[in-house]
């Protein structure tokens, strides 16, 4: 099932980058980012849309799909399920790496508990493994300098966005 989400939102990413008006009249990143609110329902869908669109706000010199991970809220009833599968497949992507030119988005409803998985994989990382990759973290502040801290061995380009 976890793939199938994955899948579900890679593909609305890429249906919205495809969608990209490059027109002269279009907003500047700083417009744009200004633009952007996280849903404050916990709506699933309404999220991923929010982090499609930071995704692609943050997509500059990056050659590839980006690998797009998210959590539900927690109240919803198989959470508990649902973040350990996450954190398994995060934790597999990292230990095999991921090639320079990437990027890996994470957010959630739960800044907190996505910030307890990346932390959790980021475990995995050689140092300096993931050099030319950037690492997306869209969450809150209290939890950005945790997450830099436990990306930075991997040499990560890390990139953190508030959810506001």
């Amino acid at each position: 099932m976890n793939v199938m989400l994955r899948s579900v939102f890679l593909a609305s990413a890429v249906l919205a980058l495809a969608a990209c008006d490059k027109a002269s009249e279009a907003p500047t990143q700083a417009q744009a980012q200004q633009e952007l609110r996280a849903p404050t329902d916990g709506n699933e869908q309404s999220w991923k849309v929010y982090l499609a669109g930071v995704v692609k706000q943050n997509m500059q010199g990056i050659r590839n799909s980006p690998y797009m991970y998210y959590l539900p809220a927690p109240t919803v009833e198989d959470f508990q399920a649902q973040y350990e599968r996450q954190l398994a497949n995060v934790s597999d992507t990292i230990a095999r790496t991921v090639l320079p030119g990437n990027m890996l988005a994470f957010g959630s409803p739960d800044s907190a508990k996505m910030a307890d998985l990346i932390v959790e994989a980021f475990k995995a990382a050689d140092p300096g493994s993931f050099k030319d990759v950037r690492v997306l973290f869209i969450g809150k502040t209290e939890d950005e300098a945790r997450v830099r801290e436990a990306v930075a061995p991997s040499g990560a380009d890390f990139v953190f966005v508030e959810a506001k």
